[in-house]
Parts: C-alpha cells; sequence; structure tokens
C-alpha cells in the first residue's frame, strides 16, 4: 500500500506542475483525426474544442507531427468548424479509485452510466497503472474454481491466471463469460465491456450480475457506438480498477469482452493518424497494446492479491490464425477455444478440447489427477478424429483398443462436457466425475 499511495501522490504532483493555460486553433478535420496548431499539449491529454458558436467537444491528444497536435474526438464533431479555438483541460488521462465503486457502471472517462451520483472516489492514478517486476510477482500455486466442469476438469484454472475465450461470433462466448462471472469465487469482480453491443450491458448486469453480485462488482462500458478513445480508455479503466484493488489485497476477477474490439479502437486511431497497417490492417501500435495490456493482470507483489484475467477474442470468419488471436495466445496463460461445428449441435458449452490449453495445469494437479484428463483428452480427440469413419460403419471394432474404449465413453464424456448456463459444478464434484469415469474402463 505504500508504494501506491506514493505512485498516487507523484502523479498527482506531476499533473499539477505541468499545466500552462495555451490555446490553439483547429486547422483541419479529416475523418476522425483533428489537427490544432498554436497549443502545446503532450499525448494523452484532454482537451477542449470550442466552436463558432461556443459548442464545445472533448478530444484527446493521440500524437503530433512538428508543432501540429493530432486530436481525436470522444463525440462527434458536429457543430464544430475551421478556426474553432482549442483549449487544454487536464493533464494525462487518470482514474479516480476507491471502493466506491463497487456496485457502479461506469464509462471509460469514471463517468457513470447508471443514473447515480458520480462516484467519490479519492484516490486518483494514471490509467497506464504501475508496472510490476517480475522478480516481485507471486507464483500462480491455488486452484480457482469457474463453476464450468470442462474447465475445472480438463483445463484447470490457476488464481492470478490469463486467459481467453476464443471463438468466431454467435458461438457462445458471452454466454460463457456469464457463467464463469456468475460461479467463480472472487472478492470483487471488475467488468469491461468494450465495444460490444450496447444492449448487452444491461442485459449482462441482470442475467449474469443480478443484484448481489453487482454489488462486489464494477462494471466499466464502452459500447461499439462510442469514440474509439472512449473505448481504449474503457479498458484501460478496467485494468486499472483491477490493479487498485489487488494492490489492497484482494482476490479480483477481471472480464474483458473483447480483447478484439480493443485492437480495433488502437486500429482506428493508429490508421487515423498515419500508422501504416500491417497485418489484416492494424498497424504496429496494436500488437504493442495488447502484450502491455495484459501484462497487468496476473498475481500481485510477492503474492499480495491477484488479477485472474479472463479475455474474450474474436476469431474473425473462425481463423484461429487472425493476428489477434495468435498475439493473444502468445501472450496468455492458456486459452479455451470454443468450435461452431458442436455449437451448431447444440453442444453448450461448445469448448474445443484440441485446441484449448491451460500451461499453468500441471503445476496445479496432483499427478493422478493430470493423469486422469489427459486420458479424457486423448480419447476425446482420438474420437473426435475418426468420427467420419465411425459414422460411415468403415471402423471395425477391434482395431484399435484405444478408439473402442473412446466409443465406448463417448455418451459419457460428452454429457460431462455438457452444461446448463444456469447451473454451476465446484471443482471437487468435477474432479470426482472424472475419476468414476475413468474407474467405468476398468
Amino acid at each position: 500500500m505504500t508504494n501506491f499511495a506514493a505512485e498516487v501522490a507523484r502523479s498527482m504532483s506531476m499533473a499539477r506542475a505541468s499545466s500552462p493555460e495555451r490555446c490553439g486553433t483547429l486547422v483541419r478535420l479529416v475523418g476522425l483525426r483533428m489537427e490544432a496548431r498554436g497549443i502545446m499539449a503532450p499525448v494523452g491529454s484532454s482537451c477542449e474544442v470550442i466552436g463558432q458558436d461556443g459548442h464545445r467537444i472533448e478530444a484527446e491528444v493521440v500524437g503530433f507531427n512538428d508543432k501540429t497536435l493530432y486530436l481525436m474526438p470522444l463525440t462527434e464533431p458536429v457543430g464544430i468548424g475551421p478556426g474553432a479555438s482549442v483549449r487544454m483541460a487536464y493533464d494525462l488521462g487518470t482514474a479516480c479509485l476507491g471502493p466506491e465503486l463497487l456496485g457502479r457502471v461506469i464509462d471509460g472517462r469514471g463517468e457513470p452510466l447508471d443514473g447515480k451520483p458520480k462516484p467519490a472516489c479519492k484516490a486518483r492514478l494514471s490509467l497506464l497503472g504501475l508496472p510490476i517486476n517480475p522478480m516481485e510477482r507471486g507464483p500462480i500455486d491455488s486452484v480457482l474454481d469457474v463453476g464450468v466442469k470442462a474447465i475445472n476438469g480438463l483445463l484447470t484454472l490457476g488464481r492470478g491466471q490469463r486467459v481467453g475465450l476464443v471463438a468466431g461470433s454467435g458461438v457462445g462466448k458471452s454466454v460463457l463469460l456469464g457463467m464463469m462471472t456468475r460461479f467463480t469465487k472472487a472478492d470483487v469482480v471488475v467488468i469491461g465491456l468494450v465495444g460490444e453491443r450496447g444492449r448487452e450491458v444491461q442485459a449482462f448486469i441482470q442475467e449474469s450480475l443480478g443484484e448481489e453480485g453487482l454489488a462486489k462488482s464494477v462494471v466499466v462500458a464502452a459500447p461499439a457506438n462510442v469514440s474509439p478513445v472512449l473505448r481504449l480508455k474503457a479498458a484501460h479503466m478496467t485494468h486499472v480498477i483491477a490493479e487498485y484493488f489487488r494492490d489492497q489485497g484482494l482476490n479480483v476477477l477481471m472480464l474483458v469482452d473483447s480483447l478484439t474490439r480493443v485492437a480495433h479502437a488502437q486500429r482506428e486511431i493508429g490508421l487515423a493518424i498515419g500508422e501504416p497497417p500491417t497485418a489484416k490492417g492494424y498497424p504496429p501500435s496494436v500488437f504493442a497494446l495488447l502484450p502491455n495490456l495484459i501484462e497487468r493482470a496476473g498475481v500481485g507483489r510477492h503474492g499480495h492479491g491477484s488479477i485472474t484475467a479472463i479475455y474474450t477474442v474474436l476469431a474473425e470468419g473462425d481463423d484461429a490464425n487472425d493476428p489477434i488471436v495468435d498475439i493473444a495466445r502468445a501472450s496468455l496463460d492458456g486459452q479455451v477455444m470454443l468450435s461452431r461445428k458442436l455449437a451448431d449441435a447444440a453442444h453448450y458449452p461448445a469448448i474445443d478440447l484440441n485446441g484449448s490449453i491451460s500451461r499453468v495445469m500441471q503445476s496445479l494437479l496432483s499427478p493422478e489427477d493430470l493423469k486422469m484428463a489427459n486420458k479424457f483428452r486423448r480419447l476425446w480427440s482420438l474420437y473426435q478424429q475418426n468420427m467420419d469413419l465411425i459414422q460411415v460403419g468403415a471402423y471395425e471394432v477391434g482395431s484399435n483398443p484405444t478408439l473402442d474404449e473412446a466409443i465406448r465413453l463417448r455418451e459419457s464424456m460428452e454429457q460431462y462436457l455438457r452444461q446448463d448456463m444456469h447451473e454451476g459444478k465446484d471443482e471437487a464434484s468435477t474432479r470426482e466425475d472424472i475419476r468414476n469415469m475413468m474407474a467405468a474402463m476398468i
């Protein structure tokens, strides 16, 4: 707590020390990019653009070229014309933090969306948070019960792990995320709904959280119709709130839906200020942003609090080699792949064991439990690989004893992997289910 308080004080003093009042003039507006001259403001600071008729909008400095500032508006720049004045409102983006955020729904600037007064938080910190020396982080050494049988038993997660839910559109990512929200045991839940459909905000709060769940949660929402700057701010706000509660020694569950929409927001900003497009039109700044965000989660200093992060990742066109999926897979501690083929067969949650992995599972389970989980996965994978032969009758029973076992246990394995979205299963019972299934083979 001492380090956290010292950094808060230092951030506030730096903000106060560097803000001479300066005004400039808007000289150009192209697409999402505004250009202003005659004003000196650092990247990340907020400016106010005032039109000839007094109409005002807020914009953020996202880049510069010589003495020209590049700004992006937080709302539509309607009513702003040539010669509009630009005034710096305040310095680098900061967040007000405190326990007053619990039970609230806010946007990327910390403004309330739930019709209640603005949270009266006292602590203030940069949206970029505080980096942790990797040598000071505690280990991931305790199992996290997420209430989903397939994950608890076969893709066991640890407290402080970072994992992605990867799938194409309409395969059940948000539903599985809602299940994990309801059933996971955590002191605080921080939810970032970034770039998704606006109707999902209220639906997620009512159906996935409820009044009891919302009381220990903070929801940061920036739907698809808001500025890319606000969407990116919402992602940073989600992470800094989670970091604040982690530094209080609490175990935090952070959910971000979705990491791909965060990348889209950064792509819009990067292309607007002239960054060159690379893979699938994503500029280099996207591939720098995502690992930085992901590394902010995890176990705190010397095991003091933790952030277990679950990100949804959209595989556009069901492409598992999509650039965002690829960099997320490389940066996260595991992924849960969802299959459209299983979803089309009404198999929910549509978890594809063949593409899913938990990179900390081996250090969390006993050798016996790990052996059983791996055997289950091998039998399931073997059946999937030979499904066409089995269904057309081309496979002759007795040719492969292991495949015979997989065929005999197919129905039991499928029943184990399916789960109603309103029914949670604890970690102990799911492990016992696997033991019983493996014992049935003998």
